[in-house]
């Protein structure tokens, strides 16, 4: 079975953060083994994981990067990035209520993923109880968690 990875992340990421996701995604490949990445599209962080994403498949072609939906695209349209193998709505994620979706499709991942990469240090946000949910489980179930926020030091607050 092939290994995989989730990211969570604040919407409003810096920039400066970019070197660092790089760093992990060489890291979760070259070390840890794994082969299969999934990603959202909503905010900075999640863009950013995906251009790092594309930047890593032209050096590790053997990686599958997905693009997970929140909302059927029917409902809500999205552009795949290059580099990536598809768009993928997990089953019964379109019951999800609109408001909840985001959310319900996070929660689902962080169980169902073996790693997880974030930027999550505002206590105030939704990815920060995502992240205290994520380490709750890696505690009961094998769940590697890097928090990039932890490394940024003082540039991230």
């Amino acid at each position: 079975m092939s290994k995989s990875c989730f990211f969570i992340g604040h919407r409003d990421s810096p920039c400066s953060l970019k070197p660092l996701l790089l760093d992990s995604i060489h890291r979760h490949i070259t070390e840890y083994g794994v082969k299969e990445f999934y990603v959202g599209h909503c905010g900075a962080f999640d863009s950013m994981a995906a251009c790092a994403l594309s930047e890593m498949k032209k050096q590790h072609p053997h990686i599958k990067n997905y693009l997970l939906l929140a909302y059927h695209p029917a409902v809500r349209s999205v552009d795949v990035p290059e580099d990536f193998e598809c768009s993928i709505l997990m089953e019964g994620q379109e019951k999800s209520p609109p408001r909840y979706a985001i959310a319900n499709l996070n929660r689902r991942m962080i169980r169902e993923t073996d790693y997880l990469i974030a930027y999550v240090w505002k206590i105030t946000a939704g990815s920060y109880k995502l992240l205290e949910g994520a380490i709750g489980r890696g505690k009961r179930v094998r769940l590697i968690i890097t928090n990039l926020a932890d490394k940024m030091g003082d540039g991230c607050c």
